[in-house]
């Protein structure tokens, strides 16, 4: 592998284009793009980047001139090309969800580790300042004892019943679609932040429409627009999430309070230059920026003077940034892994039995996929 960690990416719509200008951020080159034909990859090269078109995924993945495979495919393509990832011993960052079924997620993540490659999942929220800064802050202690998590993650994309795309089939996008495309989201930046840990769910799901057009013709619609949870956590706090995909106005807004004895924590990435702090005798917005935030994570990205927002794909470069040096055998504090695309397969299966069997379900979560196969989600329902 070169000093410069070189990318192969698989997949050149919205996400891929979104991977290539991390990479290029990253000082890193693009060696090639593959899509659903030859065709289609090259007439992606000029816009992406790239050096040059791939035959196929498989072609990339077996390219001498690619050290990294990013996967920015429908969800139903990622665990088989994840796994020929894998197999040739190449680094993968790939798209969430990991993969559509908790078991694939399970064996991809066994197999990664058994093969020492590194993988990454953008959980890119991870990688705001603002984010960084409450985190640390938290976990030194700054919210005294956190006892409810709660938040919300609302777009409008689908506000309408002639909006559609992939995602809304389950064939390709998976069983959950609200949920599995951006609550995981939402649980992955709580449980960073904090420090907790989804012991228990109980979870409604429901849509907007029963039916959608394409191409001039209604079909019904198998995936929820929405999400409603309650949960607990295992250092003895309780919370909520709304999800939905149906929100008039409300394009991106993944918000969420922390709150714990002494203060709260509060976050919209709608407005991505502002951390709130609440206590009882005063309430701040703390501006980001390397000279107005204080903890280690917070400055180290924050790289612009407060006034200055860094939004979706700053945070996105940074991640990818991250996951190189994890290639060049550094150890970036709070790379998501796919252990961290496990996490998110097991809480989207707690959500979708919760959902159809109207019951608390109880998460119970190995050290590790490898101390067993694990062949299906290590969940308990709890009748109510």
């Amino acid at each position: 592998m070169s000093s410069t960690p070189r990318a192969g990416i698989i997949g050149t719509g919205f996400m891929g284009a979104v991977h290539s200008h991390a990479v290029r951020a990253a000082g890193s080159t693009i060696s090639a793009v593959a899509a659903s034909s030859r065709a289609a990859a090259e007439a992606a090269t000029g816009r992406l980047g790239a050096m040059a078109a791939a035959e196929s995924p498989e072609a990339l993945i077996a390219r001498d001139d690619v050290d990294v495979v990013h996967i920015c495919t429908p969800n139903s393509t990622h665990a088989d090309l994840a796994r020929k990832a894998i197999a040739a011993g190449k680094a993968v960052i790939c798209e969430k969800p990991l993969a559509t079924r908790f078991e694939d997620a399970s064996e991809l993540t066994r197999l990664a580790d058994q093969a020492g490659v590194v993988t990454a999942v953008p959980f890119v929220y991870r990688f705001y300042p603002a984010v960084r800064e409450a985190r640390d802050r938290i976990l030194d202690g700054g919210a005294g004892r956190l006892w409810l998590l709660h938040g919300s993650y609302l777009q409008d994309w689908l506000a309408g019943a002639d909006a559609t795309n992939w995602r809304v089939d389950p064939k390709l996008g998976g069983g959950s679609r609200a949920f599995g495309d951006i609550g995981v989201h939402w649980c992955d930046l709580m449980e960073f932040t904090t420090g907790h840990r989804i012991t228990r769910i109980m979870a409604r799901t429901g849509r907007a429409y029963d039916k959608r057009e394409t191409r001039g013709q209604l079909s019904a619609v198998a995936t929820e627009d929405g999400a409603t949870l309650l949960f607990d956590t295992d250092k003895g706090a309780t919370g909520s999430l709304v999800v939905s995909q149906v929100s008039p106005g409300r394009k991106n807004r993944l918000w969420f309070s922390f709150d714990g004895t002494e203060a709260s924590f509060s976050f919209n990435q709608e407005s991505p230059d502002t951390l709130h702090i609440g206590r009882t005798d005063s309430t701040s917005s703390v501006p980001v920026g390397p000279q107005t935030l204080t903890t280690p994570g917070g400055r180290h990205y924050a790289k612009l003077p407060a006034g200055h927002p860094q939004g979706y794909q700053d945070s996105f470069n940074a991640f990818v940034a991250d996951a190189y040096a994890a290639v060049r055998g550094q150890k970036p504090e709070g790379l998501p892994t796919f252990h961290d695309g496990l996490r998110a397969a097991l809480l989207t299966e707690a959500v979708v039995t919760s959902a159809r069997e109207e019951s608390w379900i109880d998460l119970r979560v190995p050290d590790s996929p490898l101390e067993s196969p694990m062949p299906s989600p290590a969940l308990e329902r709890t009748m109510q």
